[in-house]
Parts: C-alpha cells; structure tokens; sequence
C-alpha cells in the first residue's frame, strides 16, 4: 500500500506535468518511458503540498537531523519549504542553510548562506543522479565541521548506473541514509491503481526490469 505522502505526490506531479509519460532521452543514452522534472513545482500551492510530503517522509523515516542543506539550485527553495512545513505540521523547528554556486566576495562573502552548518545535516534535494550535487553537498558540509547525515528526494528511479549500483545505493555506502517521498516501484504501483494512465504501465515495468536494481 502506498503511502499517503507519496500517493499525494504522484497526484500532484501528474496534475502539474512534473510527470511526464512517452520516450524521453536520458543524460545516459537511455530512452526512457518516463521523465521527471521537480522545476514545475513552480507556484506556492504545489511547492507547499511537496514539502508536506517531503515533510511526512522525514517525520515517519525516524533519522536524526539537526539542520537542512540545500544544493544550490533546486535544493535552495525545497529546504526552505521543507523547513516551513516541519515547523507548521510536525512542530519541529529545524535550521536551514544553502549554497551559491559561486562564491560572493563582498557582504557576507562566501558560499554558504543561512544558518551556520553545525551538528547533523540532512540533504534536501530533487533526484539523485549522478550524485554530483550530493557529493559537493557533503564536501561543504564537512569543510563546515558539520556532519552530513542523510539525503531526502523526491524520487529514487531505482536504476542502476556505470557501476550496478543505483545513484541512491551510491550514497548509501558513503554512509548516508536516504529518504525519497516515491520510487520507481511506488510509482508502477500508482500508476496500476489510476485506469486513465494504465498504458503507460507496460514500458515502466520493462524499463524497471531492464534497467533496475
């Protein structure tokens, strides 16, 4: 059975096409039969519903955090909501901080932005895919004195990369923990309960059993 915040994120991404269905061409060469794309969460209805979701995922996974990081630049405005919504519903009142892309060098000067990095940091970001944006979350965190802990997402596409493993597995043996609001098999599910999106079930469960792990 799926979840309630993962089922409410899959309605709204679908509702706000930031689902896609048909044949989209991956950064690997892959076609793939779906496509994801956190940037059309772009008004403040749907930013609020996704940091509640990303916010039940958190509160039920049970990992201990002391402050949130986001990857510059869609992780920017997800901590932040994510921040909002752990203090509205959860009353959790949780720092957060995020990073340039490039270093300023007048005001405050620096990359980083927000509260202090202290204590345990838990990376708020989009998708894991090459796990780049993570690694250099980490990098960050750390050169701070800080510890980073865990990553959320909102999507695992469960798929394996150059070395078998998944870009989410990868971060895992780094020795951080994972949430993501949905995966690739909560998705195939969902899509199994919705019988005007039934066609698009097929090629999902081909490309899963081709290309997962």
């Amino acid at each position: 059975m799926l979840q309630s915040w993962t089922q409410d994120f899959l309605d709204l991404a679908l509702e706000y096409q930031a689902l896609r269905f048909g044949r989209f061409t991956l950064k690997s060469g892959r076609a793939s039969p779906y496509f994801f794309n956190a940037g059309a969460f772009c008004d403040g209805r749907s930013l609020d519903r996704l940091a509640r979701s990303y916010a039940d995922a958190l509160v039920a996974s049970g990992i201990d955090y002391d402050q949130l990081f986001g990857p510059a630049y869609k992780g920017i405005p997800l901590a932040a909501a994510v921040a909002v919504a752990l203090a509205r519903d959860h009353g959790r009142n949780v720092p957060f901080a995020y990073n340039r892309k490039e270093a300023k060098d007048h005001g405050e000067g620096g990359v980083l932005v927000g509260a202090p990095l202290s204590g345990r940091v838990l990376i708020v970001d989009d998708v894991i895919s090459a796990g780049t944006s993570i690694n250099e979350s980490i990098e960050l965190i750390r050169a701070a004195g800080a510890e980073p802990v865990a990553a959320a997402i909102a999507l695992d596409r469960q798929e394996r990369g150059p070395d078998e493993r998944s870009a989410v597995q990868a971060v895992r043996d780094s020795g951080l923990a994972v949430v993501s609001v949905a995966r690739l098999d909560d998705l195939i599910d969902w899509l199994g309960q919705r019988g005007e999106t039934k066609e698009h079930l097929e090629p999902l469960r081909e490309y899963r059993a081709r290309y997962g792990v």
